[in-house]
């Protein structure tokens, strides 16, 4: 497209792939919208703070599962190549491909650009499914502070 021609004339950005998942989002944000209203469920005012927590630390363990960790690397793989080792548990992938195909891959290899959809998620689930969705978040948070105390764990280790 030639509207894009001068943004980035060295590379070749996916910009319609990104359109694409954009796109992807705002539909997904709609119908959980239109179907919580069709449902008679009212999205709340306000988050309460516990709440908030509660999702913050499982959208961040859930996005690093997503984009890092070596047994969901079966579900990057299509967009995806092997680059390395990363941190505990993790690894280092690149997107491959072009368009869309690269715009995935390079969605699914971010965890900070996965956050977003993973909050989005948990969030409809708290509206529309409190119960059960709490109940996951609650198992990724753990998670999550398990991995902070593994880590300051194996650092306090290293040190004696």
């Amino acid at each position: 497209m030639r509207i894009f021609a001068g943004y980035a004339p060295n590379e070749k950005p996916p910009l319609a792939g990104y359109a694409t998942l954009i796109a992807i989002f705002t539909s997904m944000v709609g119908a959980l919208s239109w179907g919580a209203r069709r449902t008679g469920r009212r999205l709340p005012e306000r988050v309460p703070a516990g709440d908030l927590v509660l999702l913050a630390a499982a959208t961040h363990k859930a996005s690093r599962l997503i984009a890092k960790d070596r047994v969901t690397s079966v579900l990057r793989a299509p967009f995806t190549s092997l680059e390395g080792e990363g941190g505990p548990g993790e690894v280092e992938e690149q997107a491959r491909g072009s368009g869309l195909r690269l715009a995935i891959g390079e969605l699914l290899v971010c965890p900070y650009c996965l956050g977003p959809w993973v909050a989005t998620g948990l969030a409809a689930g708290l509206a529309l499914a409190p119960r059960p969705t709490r109940w996951i978040a609650s198992v990724l948070s753990a998670v999550f502070a398990a991995d902070v105390l593994q880590i300051a764990y194996k650092r306090l280790e290293d040190t004696l």
